[in-house]
């Protein structure tokens, strides 16, 4: 049995037309979230103690609603893009309106906002994890047909 490496590559019926390389980068996404931001949010709400601040909270729930929610996407990736996508989305308009002005006037270095921006950097990853086509295709183009059951 010869190793074909082009094949993860190519589209795949299994995956409908999606490429088995967006699969295992997309898995590993996940697998990134539910361990590492998984570990880090609920042992944060875990151990809080006294009031919390609210929009500190609303944060904390988030990433952590995120993080279990990963757990879903590393069994079933397609079908947990959804939240791939909103954490794009967010991440990316963060490191927009937030990290890219303070970058540009030279302040983001040493400022609160400089940890943030390490790590809201890695929606690289995502980014290139997601199969933009079939969630054009499946999410705007016919959503209808595709959220249907068979």
């Amino acid at each position: 049995m010869a190793l074909n490496v082009r094949r993860i590559f190519q589209p795949s019926e299994r995956y409908e037309g999606v490429r088995p390389i967006n699969i295992y980068l997309l898995r590993l996404t996940y697998i990134l979230m539910f361990f590492v931001l998984g570990n880090e949010a609920w042992t944060k709400v875990l151990t809080h103690e006294g009031p919390w601040e609210p929009m500190e909270a609303v944060a904390w729930s988030v990433w952590t609603a995120f993080a279990t929610l990963a757990g879903l996407g590393i069994i079933r990736p397609l079908k947990m893009l959804p939240i791939m996508l909103l954490e794009v989305f967010y991440k990316v308009l963060w490191l927009v309106i937030v990290a890219y002005p303070l970058w540009i006037a030279d302040k983001l270095e040493g400022s609160p906002a400089s940890a943030t921006t390490a790590g809201f950097l890695w929606v690289i990853l995502p980014i290139i994890a997601i199969p933009w086509i079939y969630a054009f295709r499946t999410y705007v183009v016919d959503p209808r047909k595709r959220l249907q059951p068979p």
